[in-house]
């Protein structure tokens, strides 16, 4: 990876000043020099000084706003790192907030960012509050790219090409954490999930994998976005007495759990839009033993990426993250639309869009490339790359989604606190 470049002093500010406006990281733009051949035989034509716009939609509020540091904090190490490269191509960032279903400030951050004209939207996390804009984003010419969104929906949503995602499908998740819950020695399962495309979804491939390796699953309860009394959710599930009990949820998982005190701690199974650092929230042994599943590398592979991360984030104002869910695939968003921008030597979505897959190493014979200004130089020279990032191979497949994706398995001590085990 390039070595990380310390924010300027313009961009030591907090997260709320940062949405107040355009965070603009600038750098010299590089000239090629004028090619041998003649006028007829140069038929890429001279290569452009890109400006490439980039607006997020994630979460500063709503039920999933523990993601948005992490996130928000890959996109600006991305941003700043592109442009500390100096090739030629410079990230402009508009911050925004997507909200959730229930508050809607998506409604205003979307026209806001569409109107200042991005190429591309990185957001929302959750692929509920997604579907709630998408067909606005992608029917303006703008791509919509996210770096979370798990809902098998988006793999055939109509949408021009124009939507990608870093994330994989719940298919997978789903089957990892039904064979996970069954390899524990759980034979039943009880399943408390949000009312929505991720929960409905993630529920349904959980229940199949758990049932296709000789399970049951004897009860399931949903709620809404918004609810805020779940008695009734936990007294039908565990009225059951299942084994394990699979708490497909987000922020509401806080008050959930107190609700499940009597139940065993190391019989609760978590997924990645609730596996966060609950340390302060939980008196300590609340969850101790529990488990839970999240895509991505293991961080502790990722070498220095987390500690850039952080230098970046605490630069601008902000505390030291305590969860890095999805901070990978942000990072990785921005840099695959820059690459496909300088493929394309164009910062038009559609066109950018049209470069993803290459860069991405989903078509084409690119060669290996892990950081920005390798890849930005192999782009340059008339060579293609194939792009493996901080959150995996990605690899698009003709639909925008990675073909390529590690599920981790995660388990809480005693301090509430959640590490890696496999």
């Amino acid at each position: 990876m390039s070595a990380f470049a310390k924010a300027p002093a313009s961009r030591s500010r907090t997260l709320k000043a940062v949405l107040g406006g355009i965070a603009v990281l600038s750098a010299s733009a590089l000239v090629l020099s004028g090619c041998a051949s003649t006028p007829e035989e140069d038929t890429t034509g001279p290569r452009e000084d890109l400006t490439l716009k980039i607006g997020t939609a994630l979460p500063v509020t709503g039920n999933l706003a523990f993601l948005g540091p992490p996130e928000i904090a890959g996109v600006g190490l991305a941003a700043e790192e592109i442009n500390a490269a100096d090739v030629g191509i410079t990230v402009e960032v508009t911050y925004g907030d997507s909200g959730d279903a229930d508050n809607k400030a998506y409604a205003t951050e979307v026209p806001r960012l569409l109107a200042d004209g991005v190429s591309a939207i990185i957001g929302a996390a959750s692929s509920g509050t997604s579907k709630l804009f998408i067909d606005d984003v992608t029917g303006a010419g703008v791509i919509q790219f996210s770096p979370a969104n798990t809902s098998a929906d988006f793999t055939t949503w109509d949408d021009d090409g124009l939507y990608f995602r870093t994330a994989p499908s719940d298919v997978l998740q789903g089957e990892v954490l039904g064979n996970l819950i069954a390899e524990d020695g759980n034979a039943t399962l009880g399943i408390i999930y949000l009312n929505d495309s991720y929960g409905t979804g993630l529920k349904e491939f959980t229940s199949k994998a758990f049932t296709a390796a000789g399970g049951e699953v004897v009860a399931e309860a949903s709620y809404n976005t918004g609810d805020t009394s779940f008695d009734a959710q936990i007294s039908a599930v565990t009225a059951e007495n299942p084994d394990a009990i699979a708490l497909i949820a987000f922020e509401e998982t806080k008050t959930i759990v107190p609700g499940l005190s009597s139940f065993p701690a190391d019989k609760l199974y978590f997924v990645d839009g609730n596996l966060a650092d609950y340390s302060a929230d939980f008196p300590e042994g609340t969850l101790t033993g529990a488990k839970g599943t999240l895509p991505g590398l293991d961080t502790a592979t990722l070498g220095d990426f987390t500690e850039r991360l952080n230098t970046y984030w605490t630069g601008t104002g902000e505390d030291e993250l305590k969860d890095y869910s999805y901070a990978a695939e942000s990072y990785d968003a921005v840099i695959l639309l820059a690459l496909a921008a300088l493929e394309a030597n164009s910062v038009d979505g559609k066109d950018i869009a049209a470069k993803l897959q290459e860069v991405s190493g989903g078509s084409g014979d690119g060669e290996k490339v892990s950081d920005f200004a390798s890849g930005a130089a192999i782009i340059i020279d008339g060579g293609t790359v194939d792009y493996d990032g901080n959150s995996g191979p990605v690899t698009f497949d003709e639909n925008g989604d990675p073909t390529e994706a590690t599920i981790g398995i995660f388990q809480y001590d005693a301090e509430n606190k959640y590490a890696r085990i496999n």
